[in-house]
Order: structure tokens, then C-alpha cells, then sequence
């Protein structure tokens, strides 16, 4: 039998919402400290913008290598106490980071923590099973509403916290908060069965009956689409990655921004970019109910508006702070337009029971693109600016990604509709 619904939505989706809400929001928090702290720790190892590029590239590498594991064991086993494990090593591995005393013991710790990094496809698989497809998009956004928030959050601490007691006190407080979050997730997350959101198997009994199968996998690489968005994803990820990690060094070498300033620009940026998320995906949701292509129509669109404000935001003076920070809070609302709806547009073409594992193998291609951005910057800079690093990485790359957009747009439409009539069939199929 079927949960019980109100309204169009499952019986504890809101908790488990939540719960992930908070998993993402203090995991990114944690991820993404490194970027702030990025002066202080150069400054304790005295080592260069290569070596520190180094630092988040190896963590990347083996964020990458885990994907297809995570995904794997998401789509056998029980994914609320899978993500358990992962907030739990999450806690362990940052403390080690912690405590490393030299650079290499920093690089190699470092690199650890990207085991749990590539723990999310089973919070979006999870999700899936929660709400319908008609929602996915929005409720993708406001879950990913939590990177940013975390992003800030990160900031806040490393900025205010960090500057008062340093950055290994920072990790172990994020460290702690990780250990706690995996009690919490392990105590009060239910897991679903695999497809119980579609509306084609909302009647159908005992889903568990279509399992995890290779064979269905290797399926996935006949869909154009999700080949062409797979694509998307190895460029999509660079100027994330760059900002990311570069952009506060950036606001202090090379504008001179102190801390003031920079919380002063980042923050309403940051907020911004949040809502970004969710408007994205709730404009995804509603193209998506008049034809196939919208959600990959409204990707194109933010990454196209994004490249083009971007550029003119970068060649702003660096005496002029009010404009600057105009056109970074504008730039900050389209780029992540994407997101929410190419996850939601690879849930749109692929099997219930491999979701985790297709969207593992799409974090994988991204991982393998992008954990070489940090480092090109890092080089660029060195021999250029941090800011001409910056900028033709992320305008290059979202150039890229706006063709990409346009051949899946042509695609699309067919792959929906081939999942739609294999879900009938099964439903078919468990009826007689």
C-alpha cells in the first residue's frame, strides 16, 4: 500500500525536506568554508595560489571516484541510513583536517573529506520518492537554497569566528555539527519505495519488485538527451567551483576589500543567489506543464544572462564598490537558474530504481571536469590575474553549456516520453 497523502503530498515528505534541508545546509557550510579561509590557511603552510588550488582539486578527485560508489549503494540499500554513514564521516574527516600540522598532511586530509561529498544523490533520489514530478523542480530549488545559505553561513564563520579563533576551530565545530546531524538523519528519515511519486505506478503495489539492474543503466546512454546534458555537466561545474574557492581571495588581493566589504558585497549576493533556486526551478515547473523542453529552455536562458552580467560585472572599476555590488547580486540570480532543472530534467528520463545512480554518474562527469578548475585558476592567476581567471573560466564555460542546452531542447521530448509509456507498461503489467 501506498503512503497516505494530503493533497498531492506524502505523508512525512515535509519532515524528510527538512532534515535534508539541514544535512545540505551545514555539510555546504562546512564544504565551503575552505574558500573563505583560503588567506589564513596560505598564510599558516606559506604556500601559493597552485599549492592551494592543489588542496581543493584533491578533494574533488576523490569526491569523484566515490560518486559511482554512493550511487550504486543508494539505489540497493537504504538511502536515509547511507546518508547517516556519510554525515558521520563528514564530522570525522573534517576534525583530521583539523589537525594536520604540515601541508602535505593538510592536502592529504583534505582530500578525505571528498568521500562524503559525493553523498548527495541519494538525498535527491530520496526526494523523488516524495513528491511528484510536477513539483520536483521547485522543490529541488528550495532544497538547494540550503548551498548558499551554507555558502553564507561558511562566510559568517570564517570571517567572524575564524578570524577570533582560527580556522582549526572552525572545522571542529563544523566537524561536531556533522556527527550530530547523522544521529538525526539516522533516527528520523523513513526511506520510500523506489517510483512511488510517478503518477503512471501510483496504484501499483510491492515496487520494490523492479530492482536496481546493470542492464538498465547501460540503457541510459541511448537517451540523447541525458548524453547531451551529461555533457552540460562536465562544463557546468568549472565557474562554480572557481567562484567558489577563489572569489573572496579576489574581493582582497586584487579589489582590497577588507572583511567589512567583503561581508558588506557577499552577503546580499549570496541571498540573491539563493533565491535564484527556487525561481529557477519554479519557472522550470511551470514551462514544464505547457511543453517537454521547458525546464532545459529555462537552463539555457540563466546561463546565458549569467555569462553576459558576469563580464560586465568583472569589468566594473575597482574603485566603484555600489555598482560592483549591483551587478554581482544581478549576475548572482540567473547562474543558478540550471541547476534545479537539469536534475529534475534527468529524473524526467530515467528509471526510478537508478536514479541515484544516474545522477551520480552526472556528479562524476561534473567532479572529473571541474576538480582541475580550482587548480587552472590557481595557474592563470599566477601568471595573469585572479580576476581574468575567474572571468574566462566561467564565461567560456557557460558559452558552452548554453550550446549544449540548445541540441537538448531538440532531444528531449522523445526520452520523456519513452519513460512515460515504460512506467505505463509496468503498471500494466503488475495490474494483470
Amino acid at each position: 500500500m501506498q503512503a497516505k497523502t494530503k493533497g498531492n503530498v506524502v505523508k512525512g515528505a515535509h519532515s524528510a525536506f527538512w532534515v535534508m534541508f539541514c544535512f545540505m545546509l551545514l555539510h555546504q557550510a562546512d564544504k565551503l568554508l575552505i574558500g573563505p579561509l583560503t588567506t589564513q590557511i596560505m598564510d599558516t603552510f606559506e604556500i601559493s595560489y597552485t599549492q592551494m588550488g592543489a588542496v581543493t582539486t584533491g578533494a574533488l578527485i576523490v569526491g569523484a571516484i566515490f560518486y559511482p560508489l554512493w550511487g550504486w549503494l543508494y539505489d540497493r540499500f537504504s538511502r536515509p541510513k547511507l546518508l547517516a554513514l556519510a554525515s558521520f564521516l563528514w564530522g570525522t574527516t573534517t576534525w583530521l583536517n583539523a589537525i594536520a600540522p604540515t601541508y602535505s598532511v593538510f592536502l592529504i586530509t583534505r582530500a578525505s573529506t571528498g568521500i562524503d561529498d559525493s553523498s548527495y544523490p541519494g538525498i535527491y533520489s530520496l526526494i523523488s520518492d516524495y513528491y511528484p514530478p510536477k513539483k520536483r523542480g521547485k522543490i529541488y530549488g528550495f532544497l538547494q537554497v540550503a548551498q548558499p545559505f551554507g555558502y553564507l553561513i561558511g562566510m559568517v564563520l570564517a570571517l567572524v569566528f575564524g578570524a577570533a579563533y582560527g580556522w582549526r576551530n572552525v572545522f571542529y565545530l563544523t566537524g561536531s555539527l556533522g556527527i550530530v546531524v547523522s544521529f538525526v538523519v539516522f533516527l528520523f528519515v523513513k526511506d520510500r519505495p523506489r517510483g512511488s511519486a510517478e503518477p503512471e505506478l501510483s496504484s501499483v503495489e510491492h515496487l520494490e519488485r523492479f530492482k536496481f539492474s546493470w542492464k538498465t543503466v547501460g540503457e541510459l546512454f541511448k537517451k540523447k538527451s541525458l548524453i547531451i546534458l551529461f555533457l552540460q555537466g562536465f562544463i557546468g561545474v568549472f565557474p562554480w567551483n572557481v567562484i567558489t574557492y577563489w572569489f573572496f581571495d579576489y574581493l582582497k588581493s586584487e579589489r582590497g576589500y577588507d572583511d567589512t566589504q567583503t561581508l558588506l558585497t557577499m552577503v546580499p549576493a549570496v541571498l540573491v543567489l539563493a533565491a535564484g533556486y527556487p525561481i529557477g526551478g519554479a519557472l522550470g515547473d511551470r514551462l514544464f506543464k505547457k511543453t517537454p523542453k521547458g525546464r532545459v529552455i529555462v537552463g539555457a536562458a540563466g546561463v546565458a544572462i549569467g555569462a553576459v552580467l558576469l563580464w560586465i560585472t568583472m569589468n566594473i572599476p575597482m574603485e566603484a564598490h555600489l555598482p560592483f555590488g549591483i551587478m554581482l547580486c544581478a549576475t548572482a540570480l540567473f547562474i543558478p537558474f540550471a541547476s534545479p532543472n537539469v536534475l529534475s530534467s534527468f529524473y524526467d528520463v530515467t528509471e526510478p530504481e537508478i536514479r541515484a545512480t544516474t545522477n551520480a554518474a552526472q556528479n562524476f562527469i561534473e567532479t572529473v571536469g571541474s576538480a582541475l578548475a580550482p587548480l587552472m585558476a590557481g595557474i592563470i592567476a599566477d601568471r595573469s590575474t585572479l580576476g581574468n581567471a575567474i572571468l574566462i573560466i566561467c564565461t567560456v564555460a557557460w558559452a558552452l553549456c548554453f550550446a549544449f542546452f540548445i541540441f537538448a531542447v531538440r532531444f528531449i521530448p522523445k526520452d520523456i516520453a519513452d519513460l512515460k509509456e515504460k512506467l505505463k507498461a509496468r503498471a500494466a503489467t503488475a495490474a494483470g
